[in-house]
């Protein structure tokens, strides 16, 4: 199955990528004072940051509020980032599902 885009082509990344590559780098911040921030472990902060660990709804509203832009972004970009994910690992058994079409 193909990869999901966003409207420019472009695949889905994982919040913690843009958190790790323009984010924190813009906030100009030690990444322990990000996490006291949030109310998190460094190690969470890292785990996110590492994309070992998705963004829940509570850390997009943390996040949110943090960076003055609101939870919806953090939302969308993990959802995009976790049926691309699906949709790699599950090609076959989707694929065996078939389209029904209105009659």
């Amino acid at each position: 199955m193909d990869t999901l885009t966003n409207a420019r082509g472009l695949p889905p990344i994982h919040p913690g990528a843009l958190l790790r590559e323009d984010v924190i780098p813009a906030l100009d911040r030690p990444l322990g004072d990000i996490a006291r921030l949030l109310g998190i472990s460094r190690q969470t902060l890292h785990s996110i940051l590492n994309e070992r660990q998705p963004v829940t709804p509570l850390m997009a509203l943390k996040l949110g509020k943090l960076c003055g832009n609101g939870p919806d972004l953090w939302m969308r970009l993990q959802a995009r980032w976790d049926l691309d994910r699906l949709a790699r690992d599950k090609a076959a058994e989707i694929a065996a599902v078939p389209t029904l079409a209105a009659e």
